[in-house]
This record gives C-alpha cells, structure tokens and sequence, in this order.
C-alpha cells in the first residue's frame, strides 16, 4: 500500500526531473506543475507496480512523457513568451545558458525529449530508446537532427558534439 511519506519521497528525489521533462514540452511553468501534479496523482494510484528506484525513475519519465502529449493535444494552445518564462525559471541558472534553453524549447517535440533526455537527465542512447519505445539507431538520428537544429539556430556560439 502506498503511504504519504512514499509520495514525499519520489516527490523529493524525482520531483525535479518530472518538472524539468515537462517543462521542455509543456514550454511554461504552469503547464509543467499541472503535469507534475498529474504524475505524481497516477504514482499514487500505481505505486504498488513499482519495483525498485530505478524502475521509477523510468516510468516516472514514461508517464511523464505520456501525460505532456496527452496534455498537448486537448490543449488549445495558447502563444506565450517562452523566452520571459525561461529567465524566471529556476532552470536557468545562467543568462549565458538563455540561448541554448530558449533553442532547445523551439525545437519539435520528437527532437526536444531526446535532447531534454540525453543532455539534463544522462541517459544514453540505448536507455533513450527503451524509454521511449523507439529503435536505437532512431534515436541516434534524432539527437543528429537536433544537434544540426541547435548548431544552426545558435550561429556555433555553443559546441554540442
């Protein structure tokens, strides 16, 4: 049975990956706590279906994933300043960073979960994949289609080999 303080502990050692995944979709902080909120009801709801500290990781990030696309299609999505939501995001630490977030977010869904994914959480490729439910080799293609996306909006002010 699923206790409080199980909750409080995912909340407290995943809480900040959740809200950072959703944010790259979701491109605002109100979005990504509505998706946060939304995980963390469903862990609650299946906590007895997680194994071990790595199995809820991953299906933290599926779930995650699931619900931001689910999120994105019902919305009527509205035109907000993604560049004014980053500076005051707690993200960002640096202005400098400012353009490589602000870039990352412009990108398509398909290209911004695997950079979000390989780049701020450090999975690799193959992990990549299995969570996504996708090849490998798709997944390597996407990072390339990507990094070719972000070295061209950039101007190759930034290195991403």
């Amino acid at each position: 049975m699923c206790t409080k303080e199980q909750i409080q502990l995912a909340m407290d050692e995943y809480g900040n990956m959740v809200l950072r995944l959703a944010y790259t979709y979701m491109k605002n902080q109100h979005d990504a706590e509505d998706v946060f909120q939304d995980v963390f009801i469903k862990l609650y709801e299946h906590m007895d279906r997680i194994q071990n500290g790595e199995h809820m990781k991953a299906w933290l990030i599926r779930v995650t994933v699931n619900v931001c696309k689910n999120k994105l299609k019902s919305f009527t999505h509205r035109k907000m300043d993604a560049y004014e939501e980053w500076i005051h995001s707690p993200s960002v630490d640096h202005r400098d960073r400012f353009e490589v977030m602000s870039a990352v977010t412009s990108l398509p869904v398909k290209y911004r979960e695997v950079v979000h994914l390989f780049y701020y959480e450090g999975y690799q490729t193959k992990e990549i994949a299995r969570l996504l439910k996708k090849r490998e080799s798709t997944v390597r293609s996407l990072l390339a289609r990507a990094r070719e996306m972000l070295k061209n909006k950039l101007k190759g002010e930034y290195d991403f080999a």
